[in-house]
């Protein structure tokens, strides 16, 4: 019998506009990579933006590095029990994070909710790293707090009046978004094998983990993370 092995899969995107949108994000990376020059109206940063999340308190296990000792009786691995968590009366919190590709830096804030009224002070705040008078392009999802209606337009007046374009991924095409394999390097780093007492323990330990992220980016081991999730999000996902 073969050993069991997980199968994943990817769902096609049923985006009407998929090669319009695909096309855009590709050439804006193309730009911030440096292997296009860019042209009339094209940005001189860009940068990815995501939300992670929910993020709830609870014991969190180690996806990865030692064994456990084994019991000396059974001489079987011994498991470190963890708590219950059938309760959860504090919440969640939400990660929004932007991964500017011109620095190589990561920022993030940890908010009660994700709707438009945070997400645009978010993007206040990525507009404020970067002069007015240069152009940035921010490529995200679909989202609803992400997108202008008819009923509340502040989204795109708010690209409009700051310099900004918005770029959106297809549908079901997160692997498109290169903030992804950053949120991996988070979770292994700051999340896995921990469980926090409070969101404040939790969020501060998130912080840490950007702060160390953003001054070792040539850290060998986030390297590796973050290279093993770009090959597993961009394997197999180049067409529809």
């Amino acid at each position: 019998m073969s050993p069991f092995q997980s199968i994943k899969t990817w769902k096609g995107s049923t985006d009407p506009d998929y090669e319009e949108k695909a096309n855009r994000v590709q050439a804006l990376y193309e730009i911030a990579d440096g292997k296009a020059e860019p042209g009339q109206g094209d940005p001189d940063v860009v940068i990815c933006f995501d939300e992670f999340g929910p993020l709830n308190l609870q014991p969190r296990p180690v996806t990865s590095g030692p064994r456990p000792p084994r019991d000396p009786v059974t001489s079987a691995p011994r498991r470190r029990r963890r708590r219950a968590s059938y309760k959860r009366p504090h919440g969640v919190r939400h990660l929004l994070a932007g991964y500017d590709l011109s620095t190589d830096r990561l920022y993030g804030h940890v908010k009660t909710n994700k709707r438009r009224t945070e997400f645009l002070a978010f993007l206040r705040y990525l507009r404020s790293l970067h002069p007015l008078g240069q152009r940035i392009a921010i490529i995200m999802d679909n989202y609803g707090p992400h997108l202008s209606t008819r009923v509340d337009t502040r989204v795109g007046d708010w690209a409009a009046a700051n310099n900004a374009e918005l770029a959106y991924v297809p549908f079901y095409s997160s692997w498109l978004n290169r903030i992804e394999p950053q949120f991996t390097a988070l979770r292994y780093f700051a999340l896995d094998g921990t469980d926090h007492p409070s969101h404040t323990a939790q969020a501060g330990m998130i912080r840490r983990f950007i702060s160390w992220r953003n001054h070792h980016t040539t850290d060998p081991k986030l390297r590796k993370v973050i290279h093993r999730a770009s090959n597993q999000t961009g394997k197999g996902c180049l067409t529809r």
